[in-house]
């Protein structure tokens, strides 16, 4: 365990419990009880005064304190530096970190803590659109005015100007700043105001409130951005949108008391691994084979009911032969999978017809080659092996590098893809 002024780092599957040193209170721990139960539990488990964190990472921000869990798959390195730079790297290569203002390749983003690089992305991505100009959108309005413009509301015209008859109730249309996407930007600004801890981020969001135009407040849901539609004209906020939607809706004030408010940003850090061997398969890819992610068939229908599918990680195919990879974030030690992996990758080769199979997995050492028992044959022939993907070792590592690495293991054991480079 770490602990930096006032965030605490931890490892995914590590145990935090009041101690009195590490900053973590009972206070704190109330918060996360109650939210324990309102969420549903993925996160973290309730132990005796404390907590036990999951397979997921990301930030938990407890009020004043940020809970940051980071990823680990080798018990013997707890580098912490390291192992955030590695998730941080992580997530911007599937798409977690976007960032399309010009001032993004000067952005120190490898040391900064996690909860305050969201807020850093969000604040250089809100000034870009500011010093750009903000786009102005037509909006219907209506109340009364001096001049008659718009539709004269004559019933509501009647109620409220009797006496006062040099006024009209008006509906019209305004072409102004005033719209849904400048409403959620200063709604994120403020909320940005109340949970910031990080001295280098207020002065920003300070000069951005200041300078932001005033917006009334509205309320916010996952509704509220399935609505925006983006055209030519708004297409630059929708990275700056999706930052927002993460921070508003994962955003739980403390109502009763008012100073443990809860923003929980956390990852299923399995289906990061898989995006992220995805990613590296599809960067590379050429057109001799496919490379596809979450494939669906049929596994079993109870009678009169739906049927029930299986759905592979990824499955590579060259139009004649198909393999399949299932991506497991752990450590497997001494190359020993459990007979639950192995079961389901026999399911996979089964329905997939699929010549190979591989759990890949993050882990030193080489690929161990095996084979499933054929019962017609009585033979063990189709292949089904274990792929550890060896870690960066080191701060100077560039995860492309290691990107490379993940296509390089992986053309290794499958067959159709050693010919492309007798093309080169």
């Amino acid at each position: 365990m770490n602990k930096k002024k006032n965030c605490i780092t931890v490892f995914e599957h590590e145990r935090l419990k009041i101690d009195g040193k590490s900053g973590f209170e009972e206070s704190h721990l109330t918060t996360l009880q109650k939210y324990h139960s309102e969420q549903s539990g993925d996160f973290y488990s309730l132990i005796y005064k404390g907590v036990k964190f999951n397979s997921h990472v990301g930030v938990i921000k407890v009020g004043g304190l940020s809970i940051e869990v980071l990823p680990k798959a080798d018990k013997h390195s707890a580098d912490k530096d390291n192992w955030r730079k590695l998730l941080i790297d992580m997530m911007r290569s599937v798409g977690l970190f976007t960032i399309h203002a010009p001032t993004s390749a000067a952005l120190s983003l490898k040391n900064n803590f996690i909860l305050d690089l969201y807020f850093d992305l969000f604040l250089t991505e809100t000034e870009y659109l500011f010093h750009k100009g903000l786009i102005k959108k037509y909006r219907k309005t209506e109340g009364n005015k001096y001049t008659l413009k718009g539709s004269l509301l004559f019933g509501k015209h009647i109620q409220q100007n009797l006496v006062h008859q040099e006024r009209f109730y008006l509906r019209h249309s305004t072409y102004d700043t005033a719209h849904v996407l400048h409403q959620i930007l200063y709604k994120t600004l403020f909320l940005l105001k109340r949970i910031n801890t990080n001295v280098a981020l207020k002065s920003r969001i300070g000069a951005l409130l200041l300078h932001f135009p005033e917006m009334s407040d509205i309320t916010v849901s996952e509704t509220t951005f399935n609505r925006i539609v983006y055209n030519r004209k708004t297409e630059s906020y929708r990275e700056v949108m999706k930052t927002a939607r993460l921070l508003l809706l994962n955003y739980h004030p403390d109502l009763s008391r008012g100073h443990n408010d809860v923003l929980a940003l956390m990852f299923d850090m399995n289906a990061l691994w898989e995006r992220f061997v995805y990613v590296s398969l599809r960067k590379k890819s050429d057109k001799s084979f496919k490379v596809t992610a979450q494939n669906t068939e049929h596994f079993w229908r109870p009678t009169g009911g739906r049927s029930r599918k299986v759905r592979p990680d990824i499955v590579l195919s060259d139009g004649n032969t198909n393999i399949v990879l299932d991506t497991k974030w752990k450590n497997i030690g001494n190359g020993k999978p459990s007979m639950e992996d192995l079961r389901q990758m026999y399911v996979y080769a089964d329905l997939f017809a699929a010549e190979k199979v591989a759990l890949v997995y993050p882990g030193a050492g080489e690929l161990i080659a095996g084979d499933y028992y054929d019962k017609k044959s009585q033979k063990f022939e189709r292949g089904c092996a274990l792929m550890p993907i060896g870690l960066p070792d080191g701060k100077s590592v560039d995860v492309k590098v290691w990107q490379g690495v993940i296509r390089e293991q992986v053309e290794g054991f499958c067959g159709f893809l050693s010919p492309r480079a007798e093309l080169k």
